[in-house]
């Protein structure tokens, strides 16, 4: 099958996977622990399957499967966890892929250069092969917010996905940075996906002392001193972009395409985890699309008796 040209769009209700399989080693950023990744094309209705080949324990790429969002979003079952997925499937999911198994011998994803830009070029490598059968979309119908402190995430219809964030640091280095944009395979490869994790270095030692970050160096993390950053950033509003990238592979976790506008104030893991269990509990809130809606169709669909997050 002969590679699309960069750029290239796909019909939006066709399901895709990869078009050959690829792989990556790299170390977790918390583990320290050297891991190797292999991205497989799978059939269709699969979903986004991780697979640990060192225990035999497969999980679903989804919300259901959420055992920890301390520091990074971890997946479990069985007593089996793979953690730091988001930087993956953000990269997957603005890719379009939707069957993809992702096998890997270790407890974490590699953390790489810190960003997703690594595997955007690996999946570029891959290609895409599309699928028979429809896929299906999911779209916010009505806003749903919630509020933890003094954080606040919402989503509201959008024929699309756009995102909004806004993060308020006290360190001078870094204070109040928003972010406002529609995400698109164009988008997210030039102004998301290069924003690597960063790190107060003040938070450092206490992160050895409980066995986290062991595999983060300045080759892989934007680590802000008292004076500024300790490396060079690759953007001046690096850390608000890494957290919208963390936010789009944490919202991969609904399991398929979504269309909403996302905002949020201050926010991280346990708050995106937090908007997937509020939409659990708001069923007319969001629907299923399946065929060629139009735009204005998303504001006014009611929601269908369709499974989601894996239940």
């Amino acid at each position: 099958m002969k590679r699309p040209a960069r750029g290239t769009s796909y019909p939006l209700f066709t399901p895709k996977t990869i078009a050959r399989p690829v792989a990556i080693s790299g170390v977790g950023i918390h583990t320290g622990r050297p891991v190797r990744v292999r991205l497989n094309p799978a059939p269709e209705g699969t979903g986004i399957l991780f697979r640990r080949t060192d225990s035999g324990v497969e999980i679903p790429a989804l919300a259901s499967e959420v055992s920890s969002v301390e520091l990074a979003t971890t997946l479990g079952r069985d007593d089996v966890t793979i953690s730091t997925v988001e930087h993956l499937l953000a990269a997957v999911h603005t890719r379009d892929l939707d069957n993809l198994f992702i096998d890997l011998n270790g407890p974490e994803v590699p953390v790489l250069d810190g960003s997703a830009l690594p595997w955007v070029h690996l999946l570029e490598a891959a290609g895409v092969r599309m699928q028979p059968g429809t896929r299906r979309i999911f779209a916010v119908t009505a806003p749903v917010e919630v509020a933890l402190g003094g954080k606040r995430i919402r989503v509201s219809p959008y024929p699309g996905l756009r995102v909004t964030y806004t993060i308020d640091f006290a360190h001078p280095a870094i204070g109040h940075q928003e972010v406002d944009l529609v995400v698109d395979r164009e988008s997210f490869e030039r102004e998301l996906a290069p924003a690597r994790t960063f790190a107060l270095a003040a938070d450092i030692e206490r992160l050895h002392r409980r066995g986290l970050g062991l595999g983060g160096d300045l080759d892989n993390c934007v680590v802000f001193g008292p004076q500024g950053p300790n490396n060079a950033p690759r953007l001046p509003d690096e850390p608000v972009r890494h957290k919208a990238l963390d936010a789009v592979g944490d919202l991969a976790l609904v399991g398929a395409p979504v269309w909403a506008h996302l905002e949020v104030e201050r926010g991280g893991h346990q708050v995106h985890f937090a908007l997937h269990e509020a939409l659990r509990e708001r069923p007319g809130c969001w629907t299923w699309l399946q065929g060629a809606p139009r735009p204005e169709e998303i504001h006014t669909a009611g929601a269908l008796p369709l499974p989601l997050f894996g239940d």
